[in-house]
Parts: C-alpha cells; structure tokens; sequence
C-alpha cells in the first residue's frame, strides 16, 4: 500500500470522508469474500497488516464503493405478490454502533430486508457496524432520514416501551396485509416524541417472575432479537 492509500483507509473511519469519497472499509477474508460475491462493487483488496480499523488486524482489508438503496414506502405497502406489506425495523437515534451492527445481522436472520434509521443512528458503514453485521449488511437494506416521514402511513407502528402490551400475550399483525413497523428506541432516551405520536401498539418485553426486582431495561439489541422471534415465532407474514 502507498502512504496515500493507508491514510485513505485511515480516513475512511470518518462517515464524511466515506460520504465524500462514495467507500467503506471491510476487513476480514470471509467478509472479503461474502462482499465480493454479493454484487457489492469492490474497488480495491489489500493484504497484509499496515493499516486496521481493528484492534487485531485480520490482513485482509477491502475499500468497497457504497451501495444506493432507495426506500419506497408505498411499494412496501403493497408488498411483494400481492402479499401485503413486509416487516420492517425502525431505529430511533440508535447511537452505539456494536448494537445497530447486531441489530442488521438479526434483521437478516429474521427475514427482514429493510431497516429505517434516524439521522442520528449509528452509521451502517463504519468500521465497527461494518464488522458487527457479520456480511448481512450484503442482505439487509439500510436506509437513513426522518423516521416521521419514512415509517408508510397506514401501517401498524409497534413501539417498544417499559409500559405497554405485553408482546407475549398482544395481537400481532393486526392489520395483516399491511405488515408492520417495529420502532426500537435509543439506549438512553428510548423512543423520541416525534415518532412516538406515529405508534399505533406500545409493547413491553415483561420480566420473569413479574414481581422480582431486575435490571432496568434491557439492551435494544437483545429486545430486537426477542421481538423479532415473537412476531416470526407467529408466522407473521
């Protein structure tokens, strides 16, 4: 590698210079290699230890070109065949990027292709998210703006709340054909009071046994994970 290109993978751990420059960096062989084969344009591979976002270099290290995903929310709604709409994640000002990067490698798990984010979530292609998505990401359509003006109208908004239904027993998939939306809030604040007004069901994860003093919520990945095998654990669409 020239100096040039080590401070260009340097540089790329900044989301500007990654908007600017159109790449991310992945590392790692079998992340190589699962990129490569997905259709992702790879601009360049390089081998060795000379430069790493990680703490332990893997020695192999790609600048792949940023991919364009655009969100459709009306083709959502009418959903693939004629189905109806799809499940769909929503991320409110999810800042920790170990968790989104969990949170993309459920959704590919779960069946889920797309996932909306607020501007102030973590970025899906920094070195830490990137790693963290364990090549779903090849998978999974990220997409980032407004969450008040990305969630479609008319679908079934389901929030996760310390006070709510609980999803154990609660009605999923209410609106059938129309899919649903499940809006996971930040670590700290929970779910903002813009997107909260859009919610149409408050769920809440119960503690065992109910009454038994316990931690004071848990980790938003950990509660995608539980939601998400609840609705799919019903064949929810």
């Amino acid at each position: 590698m020239t100096k040039a290109e080590i401070q260009l993978v340097r540089a790329l751990a900044d989301k500007r210079v990654r908007q600017q420059e159109g790449l991310f960096v992945a590392e790692g062989a079998k992340l190589v290699e699962e990129i490569e084969a997905s259709g992702f344009r790879v601009r360049e591979v390089y081998y060795g230890e000379r430069v790493s976002h990680l703490k332990t270099p893997t020695g192999v290290l790609a600048l792949v070109e940023l991919p364009r995903w655009e969100w459709r929310p009306e083709e959502w709604a009418r959903g693939a065949g004629g189905k109806g709409g799809r499940l769909v994640l929503a991320l409110d000002e999810v800042q920790n990027p170990g968790n989104v990067g969990t949170i993309i490698r459920l959704a590919d798990w779960f069946g889920v292709e797309d996932i909306l984010c607020s501007e102030g979530t973590a970025d899906c292609f920094a070195p830490k998210v990137v790693q963290a998505t364990m090549g779903a990401l090849t998978r999974v359509r990220v997409h980032y703006g407004k969450l008040e003006e990305m969630i479609p109208e008319g679908a079934e908004v389901y929030g996760t709340f310390l006070e709510g239904e609980d999803i154990y027993g609660a009605e999923l998939g209410a609106r059938g054909d129309q899919g649903g939306v499940i809006v996971l809030g930040s670590e700290g604040r929970g779910i903002s009071e813009g997107v909260e007004r859009l919610v149409t069901r408050r769920l809440t994860i119960p503690p065992w046994p109910a009454n038994r003093p316990t931690s004071e919520s848990l980790n938003v990945a950990v509660a995608a994970a539980i939601v998400c095998g609840e609705f799919r654990r019903r064949n929810y669409n």
